[in-house]
């Protein structure tokens, strides 16, 4: 008896202290909420994915049927949650395609005053791996909309409504009905609402003296090795690549992964030197704070690189440039933990400053296989400005920034920015696999796939950016 009462005294007691504590919230705030109330934490990483399925909403409460995706409307009515800066909706099956609208509004931390409803752009399936390589047929991928970045929130409200398909995407919608141009479709199953904490941004790195010659101890394995990759351009933690001359870059060029070789002495006519540009400063992913441990190990190369597809991120442009490493490691969660992709999507980020960051690891110098342009990620890399530019000019720092880095990576390669080349569609996209297309070397993404991407003002200053880019390589 004195067991069991002991026993109980002990339980109710640990119950009591487990009870939260209710603090008054400002009177201009909604009243935040008790921890016992947000869902539980579910990793101890830097940064955080909150994942929320969404529920059937309005008249669809009484139509709701035993399908999945049957509701025409779904989502979650106003709550608290665990603070988030980045949004995002996904759902079970890869090749389905959401038909319809997703909006959401979200309470800013600062202040506790809820935002008007926000757009979130739905057309992200032209995005991610080619379907015949290891990554775009992993079982992990899940469908999803353009992550959209919305600042410190605490709480969240969300709608998705169905809409019409607007017909056929290419080989990727192929048999299915949903597509029939005016059919009404139905929401994807499995729809979930995803929350992003970036985490807080990295140490500032002391400045190195001299080149360190080995990972120092505080890296780890999967930080050595994203870092190492970059050691022939910046010590091994270095937090950025620092830019180079032009006569500094055109006399170590790499051209696929190999010196190009130079005219021996005393020969008689001399090779012509290549047409490489000055290498730009690449905030790295340590810089930017990227959590090795959170995507693939290893790293996966294509042969070359033939052409840069530019995009932009579509995450909105509420964010000012000290904020982009938070959006950039917010965007890497999204595609990994959410997406379900082995890594960082783009190849190269540019922020509205102009500023160039280090994407998917693997070294920027080589020809690392991204998940940017569905069909056609072989020999080719992706540079994502972050910001949405359907009606919102791009600033010129921006068009300068890719200008300067494609002037670099693609002379690596011998490749000409104001030419013309040829790739063969990996299917899955607006052009059948096998198909040989052929895009400006400098190219927008909806060149490559039914989509508005990069937003019809950046894609406007794309002729702008190959004659640029060509200039600076030395080019007439």
């Amino acid at each position: 008896m004195r067991a069991s009462l002991a026993s109980s005294i002990a339980v109710a007691c640990a119950a009591a202290l487990a009870l939260p504590v209710t603090l008054a919230a400002p009177a201009t705030a909604t009243a935040r909420p008790a921890a016992a109330a947000l869902p539980p934490a579910q990793d101890e990483l830097p940064g955080s994915t909150q994942s929320l399925p969404l529920r059937p909403l309005g008249s669809s409460l009484r139509s709701f049927g035993t399908e999945p995706g049957a509701a025409a409307e779904q989502g979650l009515t106003r709550r608290d949650v665990r603070p988030f800066s980045l949004v995002g909706v996904v759902w079970d099956d890869p090749s389905a395609v959401l038909h319809g609208t997703v909006q959401v509004r979200t309470r800013a931390v600062a202040d506790g005053v809820w935002s008007e409803w926000q757009d979130v752009e739905t057309h992200n399936e032209e995005h991610g791996a080619d379907p015949a390589t290891a990554e775009g047929a992993a079982g992990t991928l899940r469908g999803s909309t353009a992550p959209l970045w919305v600042g410190d929130s605490d709480g969240v409200e969300i709608r998705v409504r169905a809409g019409r398909a607007h017909g056929d995407h290419g080989d990727h919608a192929a048999g299915d009905p949903s597509h029939r141009a005016g059919a009404t479709a139905p929401l994807p199953a499995g729809l979930r609402l995803e929350l992003v904490d970036p985490g807080e941004d990295p140490a500032a790195a002391p400045a190195p003296g001299t080149r360190a010659m080995a990972p120092p101890a505080a890296l780890t394995a999967a930080e050595a090795a994203a870092t190492g990759v970059n050691s022939q351009l910046a010590p091994y933690g270095a937090t950025a690549i620092p830019a180079s001359a032009a006569e500094e870059t055109q006399g170590t060029p790499v051209h696929q992964g190999t010196p190009v070789q130079q005219a021996a002495p005393g020969q008689e006519t001399a090779k012509k030197k290549p047409y490489i540009g000055p290498r730009p400063k690449i905030i790295t992913r340590k810089g930017w704070g990227a959590d090795e441990s959170i995507r693939e190990k290893g790293f996966v190369y294509t042969k070359t690189i033939k052409a840069a597809f530019v995009h932009h991120s579509a995450t909105g442009n509420n964010y000012t440039c000290g904020q982009a490493p938070s959006v950039l490691r917010s965007i890497y969660r999204y595609h990994v933990k959410s997406s379900g992709w082995r890594d960082f999507g783009y190849n190269f980020t540019v922020d509205k400053c102009g500023n160039i960051y280090e994407g998917r690891a693997g070294g920027v110098a080589k020809p690392v296989l991204g998940a940017h342009t569905l069909g056609f990620n072989t020999n080719s890399m992706g540079i994502a400005v972050l910001g949405t530019f359907t009606s919102t000019n791009p600033p010129a720092a921006v068009v300068t920034a890719v200008a300067r880095l494609t002037a670099w990576k693609l002379g690596l390669h011998g490749i000409n920015p104001k030419g013309t080349q040829t790739l063969v569609s990996g299917g899955g996209g607006l052009y059948k696999k096998g198909r040989k297309v052929t895009f400006h070397t400098i190219a927008g993404h909806r060149d490559g796939f039914a989509t508005e991407c990069p937003g019809g003002r950046l894609y406007g200053k794309l002729g702008t950016a190959r004659a640029s880019s060509a200039k600076y390589q030395g080019r007439s």
